[in-house]
């Protein structure tokens, strides 16, 4: 479980863009509750927190059309997602937070006046919202799904980031958990760190051959600084 670095080869990390959920933020316990509630409200199985956290990475619309049971009609998986959001809108920062050591990590790169952002596949408003509360001292932009941008692993969200921060794709570094942000990194044509502590199993992060794995910050800091 080796990190294969090539510093000599690749120009120096300028920008690092950060996905939210599962690599950020620990938001785990939340939408779990959150989507256990707006099942059992309407009478359907629960699911298992392992299960949940397999849904992530897509949205939360496609967290919930995975947590019903399948050929849930569509009149029903839209009240159980009106359920969720309703839920979660109240509870969605009951145990959230930062995972550790990730802002004393923040620290230390913005010292080292490395640009960073955040890059989510959820609504905006709720992006902005959850950046300033934890991050709004690190961060430079925070982007989310809206018009014009769609959702990851489409490269919309980083290439617009990239943009608005002059920064450049070759000095730039995507760091997330899933494979949807190893796709989207492909996509942007963006070096990637995965993540290990986040919403995938470690097995399962390895197969897709990304150019760097992480698995606690103080190895995140070092791909970053040493890239």
């Amino acid at each position: 479980d080796t990190n294969l670095l090539c510093p000599i080869f690749l120009p120096m990390v300028r920008t690092v863009l950060f996905d939210l959920d599962g690599t950020l933020l620990d938001t785990l316990t939340d939408l779990s509750n959150s989507v256990n509630f707006a099942l059992r409200t309407h009478k359907l199985p629960e699911r298992t927190i392992q299960e949940i956290r397999a849904f992530l990475g897509n949205g939360i619309r496609n967290l919930i059309e995975k947590s019903v049971p399948l050929n849930t009609s569509t009149e029903v998986l839209d009240k159980v997602f009106l359920s969720f959001k309703t839920h979660y809108l109240k509870h969605g920062l009951d145990y959230t937070a930062p995972y550790s050591g990730i802002i004393p990590l923040l620290e230390r790169l913005k010292k080292k006046s490395i640009k960073m952002a955040i890059i989510s596949n959820k609504v905006d408003a709720a992006v902005q919202q959850l950046n300033s509360q934890f991050f709004a001292h690190y961060m430079d932009i925070a982007v989310g799904e809206k018009t014009n941008v769609r959702r990851k692993p489409a490269p919309d969200s980083v290439l617009y980031a990239i943009q608005a921060l002059g920064a450049q794709p070759e000095t730039t570094l995507y760091i997330g958990d899933s494979e949807v942000d190893y796709e989207t990194a492909q996509a942007a044509g963006v070096r990637c760190v995965l993540v290990t502590w986040g919403f995938r199993d470690k097995y399962d992060l390895h197969l897709l051959k990304s150019d760097y794995y992480a698995n606690s910050s103080e190895e995140l800091y070092n791909i970053i600084t040493n890239s």
